[in-house]
């Protein structure tokens, strides 16, 4: 393990941190709060650390995949307990294990909260912990990697292959900077245009604002009780729209860019993404149809829930959980199925389903022909075998992991449905379950041992598992 350039990335971190609480140290300052002098002062601590990590520039600055995967992993962790300091500064949160809980669902897109009423907050507290979502949503990392030179170009695919979600990553161009310099443009782009659209709605500037900053990282942190329900139907229908497209795999956007659109419009996952929306929407406005006076009312509740959790956004409108059974278990398949390889969505991914069937495919024919040849191909390109060996150890390990986290909530003796929804709800970072972690209530039930294995599990989801794997293997540690 090359210690010297993990500790320095984790500095360059942290210095990215501290200029991200300039926000809400403006937001205070705007609605003439006091307690923005927490972020203030973390931003302070953050700059000492991280004056500290890169004081020294290590002497070999190339790293691998073992230095990518444990740097992604510990700076998410340091990005995390850091972004909760201001609220326990504040006052806001008084218990550490619920600010670090707070923190990490608004960094890993998840919208889990542990607050009871988020009205009384303050304002910059509120724009932080939207903010976070719009940090987290793209990656911290792909973030840093449009200002870091040097390290070459193979240590940067490293540091995105570790942060990006889905079965494989790809360069856009020729440099990983490069690609990371135009899926930020795609994502500052498409938030600008969204707060833009809330604003003609009549929505405030400060609630579009950490609205946008929620759908855009497939969030889900609102600034109201009712999440997005007390909203009008035209901002309810912008926010729909945008979590649908925020699930989508960023690429499409960069051929539509490059004028490829009939490359955009035939790629296998997005064209199952949107397919198993338009299914799922149909689905469930059957199922409630009673539930609603008008046939409108039905289509966008049904289409704003569908949205929702597919993007792993976590937004409602109403309560699902009030909705019939067919209707409930679509969205918990929903949670799992998840939004697109290369989006900023969470869940299992479109991708490794495709892949999946396809494998599964291949075997059955392979039983009938024993002596076929059969290759695996994806967009008229061949897949990787090792791709398919990748998605299938993904969904081994990701069993393994949901299951013993849903034992293990077990011991807080409440029943199975809330333990196995507030799983998939923070593995697959979605935010809201059932029962007693529905759409109306909050984490705060479960003990400190139990936010403790939720936390593990936002992190886990949210980096594809792996990375934080690797922190409990002992090689990982090995120094060379």
């Amino acid at each position: 393990m090359n210690y010297s350039i993990v500790r320095y990335i984790i500095g360059k971190v942290l210095y990215f941190e501290a200029a991200f609480m300039g926000l809400p140290c403006v937001t205070a300052i705007i609605y003439q709060e006091h307690s923005g002098w927490a972020f203030f002062f973390t931003a302070l601590l953050c700059i000492l650390l991280a004056y500290l990590l890169t004081r020294k520039r290590p002497a070999n600055d190339t790293f691998y995949v073992k230095e990518g995967f444990v740097t992604v992993a510990l700076s998410w962790i340091v990005l995390s307990i850091m972004g909760a300091l201001p609220f326990l500064f504040c006052g806001s949160i008084t218990n550490p294990v619920d600010a670090l809980f707070e923190t990490v669902s608004g960094f890993t897109t998840t919208g889990a909260s542990i607050l009871k009423d988020v009205e009384i907050l303050p304002k910059c507290v509120l724009m932080w912990r939207s903010f976070t979502h719009w940090i987290g949503g793209m990656g911290v990392l792909v973030f840093l990697l449009t200002f870091i030179q040097g390290h070459g170009s193979g240590s940067h695919m490293n540091l995105m292959k570790a942060e990006s979600p889905g079965p494989s990553v790809s360069k856009l161009t020729p440099t990983v900077q490069s690609t990371a310099k135009i899926l930020y443009l795609i994502y500052v782009v498409l938030t600008v245009i969204e707060i833009i659209l809330l604003l003609l709605g009549g929505m405030p500037l400060f609630d579009s604002l950490t609205t946008s900053f929620g759908t855009a990282g497939t969030g889900g942190f609102g600034i109201k009780n009712d999440s997005i329900g007390g909203y009008s139907p035209y901002i309810q229908i912008v926010v729909t729209i945008f979590m649908i497209l925020f699930g989508i795999n960023f690429n499409a956007y960069f051929f539509i860019l490059c004028k490829k659109f009939r490359q955009a419009f035939l790629m296998t996952e997005v064209r199952c993404y949107l397919g198993i929306i338009a299914a799922a929407i149909l689905m469930i406005a059957w199922d409630i149809r009673h539930l609603f006076p008008t046939i409108g009312k039905v289509f966008r509740h049904a289409s704003f829930q569908v949205a929702s959790i597919i993007t792993t956004t976590g937004f409602a409108t109403t309560d699902f959980d009030c909705w019939p059974q067919v209707a409930k278990t679509t969205l918990i398949m929903l949670m799992f199925i998840g939004a697109c390889a290369g989006s900023t969505g969470g869940g299992i991914k479109v991708s490794r389903f495709v892949i999946l069937i396809k494998t599964i495919q291949k075997e059955l024919h392979t039983l009938l022909h024993p002596r076929m040849v059969k290759k695996l191909k994806i967009d008229g390109h061949t897949l990787e075998h090792e791709v398919v060996r990748s998605t299938n150890v993904f969904l081994i390990a990701y069993v393994l992991i949901f299951s013993l986290s849903v034992l293990l909530l077990g011991f807080n003796d409440f029943d199975l449905i809330t333990n196995f929804t507030g799983v998939a709800a923070t593995l697959n970072n979605i935010g809201p379950g059932l029962e007693l972690v529905g759409p109306t209530q909050n984490f705060s039930i479960f003990s400190d041992g139990s936010k403790l294995v939720l936390i593990f599990d936002m992190l886990a989801g949210r980096l594809e598992l792996f990375p934080m794997l690797l922190l409990f293997v002992p090689d990982t540690w090995r120094k060379y």
